[in-house]
């Protein structure tokens, strides 16, 4: 237990060194962004003094070390400071989008994850037969598909050609489920494609592992069925890199919800965050970044414990 905790408190530590890293590279890549964040707030007729007075007023005239200092202490306290665009605490604009994208995130999660482990056990059972290779040959196809692509492709079937579906996703206040439905049935489409695709491969991998051990070959000789060595005692093994596979996948929804958002008119943290790299609006967009890039670390921490807790090797410190 003592080397499980030590193990997990070294993964917590990379983890907070590499999110530091990740902050200065954000904040310094978001800052070489072209054009001058106080003159899109006050727009191409505000004179140069206005505009003078408006960063002085925000603090852009200080040196960039001063600014990521001021930046950093803001986040660890809790501040993320205020739009330049919005002139309203970032805190508050991110909480109004965040709640939609975990929804869309939550929605994409549990259809995306018991359909890829269906779907990466029973490849992994028939391996090497027509099924099998059906399975990977549609798995590979749908991770080599770019979202953008699978999202305009989807709009043009359902929404221009069939009219099934809006192309936008609208989300009324008095919003019923199947507004909701009509809402979500694109984008959440879109994300578990491509990520169901990613988490069956590593599913069939960490399940076809299993069955090459010889207690799954000796329960098969005892007279067990395939199904029932697989539930029975292949699977249970399995669990910790099928977790780490999942948690894997799913840090993937940061990624690919970013497109998504944009093509749906989805209006979530992501396209809050493409709306901030239009009005140069750096604190917001820093924010949003870190937002993300913390989801990330997160998931991986846990892919990590998985591996730690499912490897015997890990847990002797090996």
């Amino acid at each position: 237990m003592k080397v499980i905790l030590r193990l997990i408190a070294q993964r917590i530590g990379v983890s907070l060194i590499t999110l530091l890293i990740v902050s200065a590279v954000v904040f310094f890549i978001a800052n070489l962004l072209p054009g001058d964040a106080a003159q899109e707030m006050l727009g191409q007729s505000a004179t140069p003094e206005a505009v003078a007075e408006l960063r002085e007023a925000y603090g852009l005239n200080d040196p960039p070390p001063v600014r990521y200092a001021k930046w950093l202490g803001g986040l660890l306290s809790g501040d993320a400071g205020v739009s330049l665009a919005n002139d309203r605490p970032v805190d508050a604009l991110i909480g109004e989008r965040l709640s939609k994208s975990l929804l869309l995130a939550g929605f994409t999660a549990v259809l995306a994850v018991p359909f890829a482990m269906a779907l990466g056990i029973v490849s992994a059972m028939y391996s090497g037969s027509r099924i099998d290779k059906a399975v990977n040959i549609f798995t590979l196809s749908m991770v080599a598909v770019p979202e953008f692509l699978l999202a305009t492709i989807l709009v043009l079937i359902f929404a221009v050609e069939l009219n099934w579906l809006p192309s936008l996703s609208y989300i009324p206040r008095d919003a019923t489920a199947y507004d909701y439905f009509r809402a979500f049935a694109m984008p959440v489409v879109t994300l578990c494609i491509v990520l169901s695709a990613q988490m069956a491969r590593l599913t069939r991998a960490a399940v076809v592992e299993q069955l090459s051990q010889p207690y799954v070959e000796m329960a098969l000789l005892k007279g067990a069925t395939l199904s029932r060595a697989v539930l029975r005692h292949a699977l249970p093994n399995a669990v910790g890199p099928i977790v780490n596979a999942i948690a894997l996948s799913l840090s993937y929804l940061l990624g690919g919800v970013v497109i998504v958002e944009v093509i749906f008119n989805y209006p979530g943290v992501a396209s809050l965050m493409v709306d901030a790299v239009t009005n140069r609006d750096m604190p917001l967009l820093q924010a949003c970044a870190m937002l993300f890039c913390v989801g990330y670390l997160i998931l991986v921490l846990i892919a990590d414990i998985s591996a730690i807790v499912a490897n015997p090797k890990l847990r002797k410190g090996g």
